[in-house]
């Protein structure tokens, strides 16, 4: 597990990223048990208690229970991770439309090169290759 980590944004934050991006790849997917907090701690190179905070916040958000004794799991909750990928989602579109936006890009320029991208990557390959 190699994470390049943004200095200018907290640790535990882009770890849960990190957490949340495989479980709306289907990587972790419901009942998975994540790998130990020192585990995942060696392995990324981070303060235990950094990894902790992670395993607690995803925790509040329903996302991972904790098991005494035995671990944490990606929740069995369906609903929970399928509303975790929309959110996920969102985020992405929001950033990129206000990114298109700024650069001033309208709502049909936009839809334009979302389906021209769109075609490219259905096709398997990208323009101009």
């Amino acid at each position: 597990m190699t994470i390049q980590f943004d200095q200018n944004r907290p640790i535990y934050l882009q770890l849960m990223e990190y957490f949340y991006g495989k479980i709306c790849r289907f990587e972790l997917e419901a009942g998975d048990k994540l790998p130990s907090v020192r585990e995942t701690a060696v392995e990324v190179g981070v303060n235990p208690n950094t990894v902790s905070r992670t395993y607690m916040e995803m925790e509040r958000e329903k996302v991972v229970i904790s098991k005494r004794g035995q671990g944490t799991f990606v929740t069995e909750d369906q609903q929970m991770i399928n509303e975790l990928r929309e959110r996920t989602a969102e985020k992405h579109i929001d950033a990129f439309l206000t990114v298109m936006i700024q650069n001033g890009f309208n709502e049909e320029e936009i839809m334009e090169l979302i389906q021209k991208q769109l075609r490219i990557i259905n096709k398997g390959g990208r323009e101009n290759e």
